[in-house]
């Protein structure tokens, strides 16, 4: 995608937000910022002096110019001072939307007030954002306070953070992020929540404290703004901003006599400053009341691997190729039968079993998690859709281990919820045996999650075959997953003995 990011914001004098912060963030996610400046602040730590609106006339050169030259795949948005900029950029954005071979996304943070409590927009905006500029909008990322300045919901509870999301969706923002660092409750965290084509997703930290949060807003909608035009979805691109924004709060310092800004690091590599992923089950779900659809109990820690180090890991479909397999001595296997008749699948998992231990490997079972238990198997392995449904406490009781697919930082995130035995990243390349779209994962991220995880075992797993596998390994995976690479081999026996090679750490 094209990594450039245009931000439309104020400047703020200090240094701590506006477009100082906007363009700090989004090179901590390497990409470009270019700039329409709305607004001159005079502003330092203790407060906002003067505003100084920018005229539509500099404003509207500033973005010909960009149009002509650098074309945004996103573009943020955020201090529009006066109803006229509102519907100046409206029309712009219209434009885009119209003419544009692949318009870009909208990102929209609805500054109306500086940390320090100063109001920075006229009080007539609002009914403009509502008609002109919301129905262009893809993610609006107000703080409590400015929801309830939009949508006039007092955001006593969850279900008032939902009813002000639906609400701003109605207006026509497509996906709804209310930031909840003003928003204590329950007491003493700092509850964030993300409505995004029907899904939900909430994410919960303890409250770091600290005063010095000056650009917090600015800097977290700019890093969603930056993930988003590398092609990341949007629940990874708000866990991640909300990492960073953990991060920056913890390394945050005094520059005046007031309020100091976030500290603006790097991407976010130490998993203590992520967020956790709210669901059914954990502490943080009861607090906020959830209503499950499901009967569930969550249960973590499940039994280790005897290894951290996996290896080549054979995914098969039937014994026939779990045997093959295990003659030419792949220590980790996985049987993914998708179809058979009862009776069928319960003889084969029976075999499995049986085999495992004739070969003295580990063979997970996967998705048939109650066949897994009956015979004794060594592990199961379920995709994450499969979690609310399996009674992971029996699973846990039993000694199996467990491993959990993800597919990019939010899965991984909820998949450490459970303490599994192993997690697989994936798809690292398109591959045929699924359909992946928007899941392909890539080397540089598969870096980033093997650094997050250091304490699991950790698989690759999607369109690894012999000319990636070195690739792939020298990430620092403990076990590369194959499918097809084995099973469609013209010469299975040297397919398994090259990728076995290819993958061997160095002597």
């Amino acid at each position: 995608m094209n990594n450039v990011v245009w931000t439309i914001a104020g400047s703020d004098s200090g240094g701590g937000a506006g477009i100082q912060a906007d363009i700090k963030a989004m090179q901590s996610f390497a990409v470009h910022g270019c700039t329409v400046i709305t607004a001159l602040t005079a502003q330092n730590s203790l407060g906002v002096e003067a505003l100084n609106p920018i005229s539509t006339e500099v404003i509207e050169s500033q973005l010909l110019a960009l149009e002509h030259d650098m074309k945004a795949s996103v573009i943020k948005i955020g201090m529009l001072a006066n109803v006229q900029q509102i519907q100046l950029i409206s029309e712009h954005l219209k434009h885009y939307r119209a003419t544009w071979p692949q318009p870009p996304l909208v990102v929209y943070d609805p500054v109306a007030i500086a940390s320090s409590g100063d109001l920075l927009t006229e009080e007539d905006t609002v009914s403009a954002i509502k008609e002109c500029l919301l129905p262009l909008v893809d993610v609006i990322t107000p703080n409590t306070h400015e929801t309830q300045l939009l949508t006039g919901v007092y955001l006593i509870g969850p279900s008032a953070l939902q009813d002000a999301a639906v609400k701003l969706q109605n207006w026509g923002a497509k996906s709804v992020l209310i930031k909840g660092g003003h928003w204590d409750y329950p007491s003493g965290y700092c509850i964030d929540y993300c409505l995004h084509q029907g899904e939900e997703y909430w994410l919960g930290n303890e409250k770091i404290q600290t005063p010095h949060s000056h650009g917090t807003g600015c800097s977290m909608a700019s890093v969603i703004a930056a993930c988003l035009t590398k092609g990341y979805p949007l629940k990874d691109a708000f866990i991640l901003a909300k990492a960073y924004i953990n991060q920056g709060l913890k390394a945050a310092v005094r520059y005046g006599e007031g309020i100091g800004p976030v500290a603006q690091t790097g991407f976010p590599t130490n998993l203590a400053d992520y967020p956790q992923v709210i669901e059914a089950g954990s502490w943080l779900a009861d607090e906020l009341d959830f209503v499950s659809a499901h009967e569930f109990t969550m249960a973590a820690g499940f039994t280790a691997c005897d290894s951290k180090q996996l290896g080549l890991y054979a995914v098969v479909d039937s014994v026939d190729w779990l045997e093959k397999c295990l003659a030419e001595g792949i220590k980790t296997l996985q049987l993914r039968m998708k179809d058979g008749s009862e009776d069928e699948l319960d003889q084969a998992v029976a075999a499995a079993v049986m085999l495992a231990k004739k070969y003295d490997a580990q063979v997970y079972i996967n998705d048939h998690w109650q066949l897994a238990i009956k015979h004794g198997a060594y592990g199961v392995h379920l995709g994450q859709q499969d979690l609310l449904a399996a009674n992971l406490v029996a699973i846990k009781e039993s000694g199996m281990r467990l491993g959990i697919s993800t597919h990019g930082f939010y899965e991984m995130l909820r998949a450490h919820n459970y303490r599994p035995s192993y997690m697989a990243f994936g798809a690292i390349y398109p591959t045929t045996t699924k359909d992946m779209t928007g899941q392909i994962q890539g080397l540089e991220k598969l870096k980033r999650f093997i650094a997050l995880l250091q304490d699991y075992p950790t698989v690759a797993i999607g369109g690894i075959d012999l000319s990636r596998a070195k690739e792939v390994a020298a990430t620092g995976v403990g076990s590369i997953a194959v499918v097809r690479a084995i099973s469609e081999a013209e010469d299975y026996q040297q397919a398994i003995a090259d990728l076995q090679a290819a993958i061997a750490p160095p002597l």
